[in-house]
């Protein structure tokens, strides 16, 4: 290999080593002072055309958080308690200070969720369900943001290359009413709400009390 060849290489590794190292972690101080032990999940503000996502969404939280840790209030109980007050939207809900959620629930930590987008599309000649979500952790006696963070999931289905384009786009569009009915994107979300919820993830929630990697190093 000549001089200049091993020069270009060596610049890469630093400029790639530069990047991976430079990639932010995020700060845990206020998470960690905080320690929360409980978790109570509010209705999720749905950002997308499908009015089902929210029920989807909620039906998939509950197991991520309890793996990692944390006793998390029955997400149903908690929809209709709020529905039964009066407050059947989420918009509604999220505006509720958190000293009063605390006062109601007692819980330590609420979890706000947005869900950004959610269902099958339908591009070109392949349809793709995509699902993407975000969330914050805040503490309902200081009402301070303890964690926040976004995921996504898709069906990421790699369709086959017809030399009949006309056979491929009739497949694809089979294949998007098939998603839709079935909705796969009750499928997807679980893996998008997986990867936002759990402590395994990078720059995720930390372990909680009921952990035993509970106080574990956060993943990076």
């Amino acid at each position: 290999m000549s001089f200049c060849k091993v020069v270009i290489a060596c610049f890469v590794i630093a400029l790639v080593s530069g990047c991976a190292s430079n990639r932010a972690s995020y700060d845990y101080s206020a998470y960690k002072n905080s320690d929360p032990h409980s978790i109570l999940v509010l209705p999720p503000i749905n950002e997308s055309s499908e009015v089902v996502a929210p029920y989807a969404l909620l039906s998939h939280v509950t197991q991520p958080l309890a793996e990692s840790g944390y006793y998390v209030l029955p997400v149903a109980l908690v929809n209709e308690t709020f529905k039964a007050n009066g407050l059947p939207i989420a918009e509604d809900v999220h505006a509720v200070p958190p000293q009063k959620l605390y006062e109601i629930f007692g819980a330590d930590a609420a979890l706000y969720i947005r869900i950004k987008e959610y269902g099958t599309s339908y591009v070109v000649i392949q349809s793709e369900t995509m699902v993407e979500v975000s969330a914050s952790l805040i503490d309902l006696k200081s009402n301070e943001l303890l964690w926040e963070g976004k995921a996504q999931a898709s069906s990421g289905e790699q369709r086959h290359k017809d030399d009949n384009w006309k056979a491929s786009l009739v497949l694809a569009i089979l294949d998007q009413v098939i998603d839709t009915v079935s909705d796969k994107s009750f499928v997807v979300s679980k893996t998008a709400v997986h990867r936002l919820l759990s402590a395994e993830q990078r720059n995720g929630i930390l372990y909680g009390p009921r952990s035993p990697k509970y106080g574990a190093p956060e993943v990076h």
